[in-house]
C-alpha cells in the first residue's frame, strides 16, 4: 500500500472539516487495465475495453482497434509522492506513475483515511463520464462493457467495506435494457446511476434517432429509479455535446494549456443546459420524487440561471406556460448540486440555493481536484452546525441511501 503524506494532502490546516463527517460525491476511478478483460466472457476478451499498441502509443481501444483514450491516460493528476501535477503534464504519464489510490480499492480507502473522508462516491473514466463511449461498437458488445463495469463497481463497494459507492452505467440507447441493469444494479447493492445527458444525439436498437430525455419513451428508466429511489446523476461531460476540453470554447490561438483551462471552465456551467431542459421538459411534473443530481458543476451559476429561467418563463406566451411550478421551484424539490473550490460566498450562496441542495466533492484525482484540501471549514464559516452536517454528509447520506 502506498505511504500517504499528510503534508500534501492538507493547506493551511490540519483539520479541514472541522472534525465532521464528510461524504464526497464525486471521484473517479482510473481504471485498471483488465478491468473489463479479466471479467469478460473468453468469446469477448479480445473486444471489450482494454490496452494496446496503436502507432507506437499505448492507448485503450474497444472491439479491437477502435480508441477511446490515446495514451491510456490514467486521468491522474496526483503522482506516487502525493504530488498534485500542474498544467497538462498529466497526459503525459501512465497507471505506473500516479498514486495507486487513482486505481486501487484498498489504497483509496487510505487515503480517504488521511483525508478524513467517510465515504465516496465514485465515476468512471474510459467509458466516458455518462458511458458515451459505449456507442462506438455494436449493441451486445456495448451492453457487456456495461455490466462487466457495473460488476467490477460492484465489487469495489464491497472490498471498500462499503466506504466507495460507484454510480451504475446504464445502455442508456435502449429503455427496457436500462430498466433490467437498474434493478440487476439495485440488487447488488449500488445507489444511484449515471447516464448520458444527450441520448437524442444517437440511435437506438432499431436504427431510429433517440428522443430526448423528457420523452414517455423514457418513463419506464425513470418509474424504476423512483420506485428504487436511486437519484439520477449528471455529471458533467457526459455526452458527446459537452465533452469539450479544447474544442469551441477557447480562441484558436491560445496556449494549449490555457484552452484547457478555459474547457474546463466552460464545461461546469454548461451543466445549466442539462438542468434548465430537464426542468422545462415537464417530466418532474410526472415524477416528482426524483432526484436528481448536477455533478462537478459547482454552485456560483446556479442562482442566477434559475432567476434568469424564471424571467424568461413569465416572457412566454400563456400557453407555452405548461408547467406545475415556477421552474425555479424544481431546483429546491429536484436537484441537488456539488461544490469544492469555491469559496467567495459561498455561505451565502449555500443558503441561497438551500442548504438541503448542496453537496461536498474533492473530484479526485482530475486536474480540478481538491488536493491539497484547504480550510473547508472557515468557508462555511457562515452556516450554522446543523446546515455545516448537511452539506458534508447528511444530504449525501439521504440521497444516496448510505449507511450512517
Amino acid at each position: 500500500m502506498t505511504a500517504i503524506d499528510k503534508s500534501l494532502i492538507f493547506k493551511d490546516t490540519t483539520n479541514p472539516f472541522g472534525g465532521r463527517k464528510v461524504v464526497d460525491v464525486d471521484t473517479h476511478l482510473s481504471e485498471p487495465h483488465d478491468l473489463w478483460t479479466s471479467r469478460a466472457p473468453a468469446s469477448l476478451k479480445d473486444r471489450v475495453p482494454q490496452v494496446k499498441m496503436i502507432d507506437g502509443m499505448r492507448s485503450w481501444v474497444i472491439d479491437g482497434d477502435v480508441v477511446i483514450g490515446m495514451n491510456a491516460s490514467p486521468s491522474s493528476t496526483i503522482n506516487k509522492r502525493g504530488e498534485k501535477l500542474l498544467g497538462t503534464d498529466f497526459f503525459g504519464i501512465q497507471i505506473e506513475e500516479v498514486h495507486a489510490a487513482s486505481w486501487s480499492t484498498k489504497d483509496r480507502v487510505a487515503m480517504m483515511d488521511a483525508c478524513g473522508i467517510a465515504s465516496q462516491i465514485v465515476y468512471p473514466n474510459i467509458l466516458g463520464f455518462g458511458g458515451q463511449n459505449a456507442a462506438k461498437v455494436d449493441p451486445d458488445l456495448r451492453l457487456a462493457c456495461i455490466q462487466i463495469y457495473n460488476d467490477a463497481m460492484a465489487e469495489m463497494q464491497v472490498d471498500s467495506g462499503e466506504r466507495i459507492f460507484p454510480m451504475m452505467l446504464l445502455p442508456w440507447w435502449d429503455t427496457a435494457q436500462s430498466v433490467a441493469e437498474i434493478e440487476r444494479c439495485h440488487k447488488m447493492g449500488l445507489r444511484g446511476i449515471n447516464i448520458n445527458s444527450d441520448p437524442h444525439n444517437h440511435v437506438g436498437l432499431d436504427g431510429e434517432p433517440l428522443p430526448t430525455l423528457g420523452s414517455e419513451r423514457w418513463n419506464g428508466m425513470w418509474e424504476a429509479c423512483e420506485a428504487l429511489d436511486l437519484p439520477v446523476n449528471f455529471h458533467i461531460g457526459a455526452s458527446e455535446q459537452v465533452m469539450d476540453w479544447f474544442g469551441d470554447q477557447a480562441w484558436p490561438d491560445v496556449d494549449r494549456d490555457i484552452a484547457l483551462r478555459i474547457g474546463s471552465t466552460m464545461i461546469f456551467v454548461n451543466n445549466g443546459r442539462v438542468m434548465i431542459n430537464l426542468i422545462m421538459s415537464g417530466l418532474l411534473d410526472r415524477y416528482e420524487k426524483l432526484q436528481l443530481v448536477s455533478v462537478e458543476s459547482g454552485l456560483g451559476w446556479i442562482p442566477f440561471t434559475l432567476e434568469a429561467l424564471d424571467a424568461q418563463y413569465f416572457e412566454a406566451h400563456p400557453s407555452s406556460r405548461k408547467l406545475r411550478k415556477l421552474p425555479s421551484e424544481y431546483f429546491s424539490s429536484n436537484f441537488l448540486s456539488c461544490f469544492w473550490f469555491e469559496r467567495k460566498n459561498l455561505s451565502w450562496t449555500i443558503k441561497e440555493l438551500g442548504v438541503h441542495t448542496v453537496m461536498f466533492e474533492t473530484d479526485f484525482p482530475h486536474p480540478t481536484c481538491l488536493y491539497p484540501i484547504d480550510d473547508v471549514e472557515t468557508a462555511m464559516a457562515d452556516l450554522t452546525e446543523e446546515e455545516k452536517v448537511m452539506v458534508l454528509s447528511g444530504n449525501a447520506e439521504r440521497v444516496y441511501n448510505l449507511p450512517t
